[in-house]
């Protein structure tokens, strides 16, 4: 059995989105523990931000015709629906950034579409395939909380990976991961520390779900 992860947060050390993730990924080792991983970082390694145009301007164009963005476009697309494919079970560490979803994801997927495996109106070839998203918001956006309804990443992020591309999908999610470093934020402490001992709970369950396939 096969895990493949993406990590879309820009950092690794305080990153609580990896942390967590690391989470969902030992506990799909402790039945897995010599089967391979393929990661992908798009937050170090981001996708460039025009493949996705000189992608679909070559769907438009004959191949003999390419230039060289829009060919790297190409391969970068098929490279990355290659590794969604070939894996059995997926792993998704993608952070709230600013309200909305990451750069990094947002620019990912965009290429991923424009591959026919797994383009609008056709059956996705990963459709069905296990996965798990780990999600982290640096505030509170509960209800009843003044930021109650701005975050606009997790509803996109889950249409796309549980709708469009049909994963079975698992959600992990974590709120006030910036407690601990946003003095505005020190009298929830405590909730923090209770919503992350959960999310981490969550995230070996939902690890050792990936391995039951």
């Amino acid at each position: 059995m096969s895990l493949f992860r993406l990590d879309a947060s820009i950092r690794i050390d305080g990153s609580h989105s990896r942390e967590i993730a690391d989470t969902v990924e030992s506990a799909w080792r402790e039945t897995n523990p010599d089967a391979p991983v393929t990661r992908r970082h798009i937050g170090l390694e981001p996708v460039p931000a025009t493949a996705w145009a000189d992608a679909v301007s070559a769907g438009q164009t004959p191949a003999e015709k390419w230039s060289d963005g829009q060919r790297s476009a190409k391969a970068l697309a098929t490279a990355i629906v290659d590794e969604l494919v070939a894996a059995d079970a997926l792993l998704f560490a993608v952070p709230l950034y600013n309200y909305g979803v990451s750069q990094h994801f947002k620019t990912y997927t965009d290429l991923a579409i424009t591959d026919p495996r797994l383009a609008a109106g056709v059956p996705p070839a990963i459709a069905g395939k296990p996965a798990v998203l780990v999600t982290v918001r640096g505030g509170g956006y509960g209800a009843g909380t003044p930021r109650e309804g701005w975050d606009h990443a997790t509803p996109y992020t889950r249409r796309v990976l549980a709708d469009l591309w049909q994963l079975d999908l698992k959600v992990v999610e974590a709120e006030l991961t910036l407690a601990g470093e946003n003095p505005a934020l020190a009298d929830f402490r405590d909730l923090a520390a209770q919503l992350r001992a959960d999310a981490e709970s969550s995230a070996r369950e939902h690890g050792r779900t990936l391995s039951r396939v």
